[in-house]
């Protein structure tokens, strides 16, 4: 799927990617069919991945937080997993979300957060989300981004950096919080 294409629902989104390193992967909508997907990619997670995702160390995923992960609120959150392989053999090695946090105001704005799999970092998938991210926001009239974003977790403030959307930052204390401008921003 091109960039310039647009979607009726952000559910029907798909497309295929090339990561930096020539791994073909795909880009697409979480589905109920991915529980056990997402269940394994979440235990196979680093202590410090599951931290600068979470802001808090976790030692185990309950049914209730797989659950959460699963729920997706059509209108209001779009959920995206990066997957290698095919079928059976698919397997999860980054998502991202974002969920609308004033659904009823007319300057909406969204969350947006991301997790990659450690041995893919630096590979272009956190770029490559928000990017799809910022243009199924633009297509649901969001007019901006946030992230609240560890100050010490330098990769990710560089992926909203080099976003090429104007971007506010305010620190509190150790957290980043992240606002990327999607209205009048470059397509």
């Amino acid at each position: 799927m091109s960039l310039e294409q647009t979607m009726a629902d952000p559910r029907d989104f798909t497309c295929t990617e090339t990561l930096r390193n020539g791994l073909p992967v795909t880009m697409r909508h979480l589905r109920a069919d991915d529980r056990e997907r997402m269940a394994k990619a979440v235990r196979q997670l680093e202590r410090e991945s599951i931290y600068t995702r979470l802001f808090s160390y976790r030692n185990e995923l309950t049914e209730v937080g797989l659950d959460r992960i699963m729920r997706v609120e059509p209108g209001r959150e779009v959920a995206v997993v990066v997957t290698t392989g095919a079928s059976e053999d698919e397997i999860v090695i980054g998502s991202g979300r974002y969920v609308v946090s004033n659904p009823d105001e007319e300057e909406r704005t969204a969350e947006v957060a991301f997790v990659v799999e450690e041995d893919y970092h630096g590979l272009g998938i956190a770029s490559r989300l928000l990017q799809h991210f910022a243009r199924i926001a633009r297509e649901q009239g969001i007019a901006a981004l946030d992230a609240d974003v560890l100050a010490e977790n330098k990769s990710m403030l560089s992926v909203f950096a080099r976003a090429g959307l104007p971007m506010t930052t305010r620190r509190d204390g150790g957290v980043m919080h992240v606002t990327l401008a999607l209205r009048d921003a470059p397509k």
